[in-house]
C-alpha cells in the first residue's frame, strides 16, 4: 500500500501549523489561532498546538466562540502559561475543569455504552493566542472543482450535499453553523455575494460506506446537488466493519452513480483517528485515509486530507482535547479542522 502522498502530507501540515523545526529558513510572520480546545487533568501541562508569542495576549474561556455568560479564566490565577514549551497548567485552586472528573478518565479499551452520560462537553477550555507563522496550510486536491469555481464566480447557484456518517451529519457541534460544511458553504456565500449557496445535509449517524450506497439515491441523487461533499470511514475502520477493498469499491460505485445521474463535482476527505481507548476502533484509520486518497486520485476527484491535518494538531494534543463526545466525534475546534481543510481548495 503506497502511503506516501498522506505521509508527506504529514510533514508540509506538521510545518505549517508549527509543530516540528520545518520553519528553518522561512520568513515568520505573526497569526492568530482562535478557539483551540484544550482538556485539563489536574496539574499536568496541557499543550497547544502552537508556540504562543510572549508578550500577546492569550485568552481562555468555556466557549468556542465568545458569547455573553461564558466564564474567562485568569492567567496567573486559574492557569500558569509556559511559554517556552507552549503548555498551559491548572492551578491548584483554578475554577478550571478537572478532565479527572469525567466519567471515562482512566478506563482503558472502554465500552462507552457501559457509561451513560458520556461526553466531554463540560470539560473543555479554549484558547485565543498569537503565534509565529512560517507557512500556510497545503493546498488539498483541487484541481476537479473548477466547474464549481466557474458557477460561484458567475454568481449561479450551487447546491452542495454533505453526504456521510454522524461526524457529517453534525455530531457534537454545539450549533449548526459550526458544523464543518456548513461554515464552509457560508463562507463561500461570503466570497460570492451574487451567487446562491445552499448546503444539505445528506449524512447518516452510524453509516458505513455500505448504508451509504444504501441511502444514495434518496439523500444525494434526488438531490440532484452540482457539488458532493463524501466523507466516510469512522464506522468503516471499527472492529468487523468494512475491510479496505470493499471500502474502496464502494466509494467508487458512489462516484460512478453519482456522475451517471447528476452533473455534480465531488470532493471526498478523510476521517481522522478515534480515541485510541476506544473498545470499538480497529485504530487503522490511517489505511482508510490511504484509501479514501487513492480513490479520489484514481477516480479524478477532490481530496481534502483531514486525517492529515488532524494528525498535525494531534502531534501536541491530547485526544480528548479533540473530541467532543470522547469517542469518535470532532468538538467545535475540530470542525474548524474539517472547515479549514476544506477552505483551503481556495473557493
Amino acid at each position: 500500500m503506497n502511503r506516501q502522498p498522506i505521509l508527506a502530507g504529514f510533514a508540509a501540515v506538521a510545518c505549517a501549523v508549527a509543530l516540528c523545526g520545518c520553519a528553518a529558513g522561512l520568513k515568520a510572520q505573526l497569526s492568530r489561532q482562535t478557539g483551540e480546545s484544550v482538556v485539563f487533568i489536574g496539574e499536568e501541562p496541557a499543550a497547544l498546538a502552537h508556540l504562543p508569542s510572549r508578550g500577546r495576549p492569550i485568552q481562555v474561556r468555556t466557549a468556542y466562540q465568545p458569547a455573553p455568560g461564558a466564564a474567562e479564566f485568569v492567567e496567573g490565577r486559574d492557569f500558569v502559561m509556559d511559554y517556552a514549551n507552549g503548555t498551559l497548567r491548572r492551578t491548584p485552586h483554578s475554577t478550571l475543569p478537572d478532565f479527572r472528573k469525567n466519567i471515562l478518565f482512566g478506563h482503558e479499551d472502554f465500552d462507552h455504552s457501559k457509561f451513560p452520560g458520556f461526553g466531554n462537553g463540560g470539560f473543555f477550555a479554549f484558547a485565543d493566542y498569537s503565534f509565529r507563522k512560517t507557512a500556510g496550510w497545503p493546498s488539498p486536491q483541487a484541481n476537479y472543482v473548477k466547474a464549481i469555481h466557474a458557477r460561484l464566480a458567475g454568481g449561479e447557484a450551487v447546491k452542495i450535499v454533505a453526504f456521510g456518517d454522524s461526524i457529517t451529519a453534525g455530531g457534537d457541534a454545539t450549533k449548526p453553523e459550526l458544523v464543518f460544511w456548513q461554515r464552509w458553504a457560508d463562507q463561500l456565500q461570503r466570497y460570492h455575494p451574487s451567487a446562491h449557496v445552499t448546503a444539505v445535509n445528506g449524512a447518516t449517524s452510524g453509516d458505513s460506506t455500505v448504508q451509504g450506497l444504501q441511502r444514495l439515491q434518496t439523500k444525494v441523487l434526488d438531490e440532484q446537488p452540482d457539488l458532493v461533499l463524501i466523507g466516510f470511514g469512522m464506522n468503516d475502520h471499527k472492529k468487523g466493519g468494512v475491510a479496505i477493498p470493499q471500502f474502496e469499491e464502494n466509494l467508487r460505485q458512489m462516484i460512478d452513480r453519482i456522475r451517471d445521474a447528476t452533473h455534480a463535482e465531488i470532493v471526498l476527505f478523510s476521517a481522522f483517528p478515534p480515541n485510541p481507548k476506544w473498545h470499538y476502533g480497529s485504530h487503522h484509520m490511517q489505511d482508510y485515509a490511504v484509501a479514501t486518497e487513492r480513490v479520489a486520485r484514481e477516480t479524478a476527484c477532490a481530496y481534502a486530507d483531514v486525517f492529515g491535518n488532524w494528525q498535525a494538531f494531534a502531534a501536541r494534543k491530547k485526544p480528548e482535547d479533540l473530541l467532543g463526545n470522547n469517542i469518535n466525534h470532532p468538538n467545535d475546534f475540530g470542525h474548524w479542522i474539517y472547515w479549514r481543510t476544506l477552505s483551503a481548495m481556495g473557493l
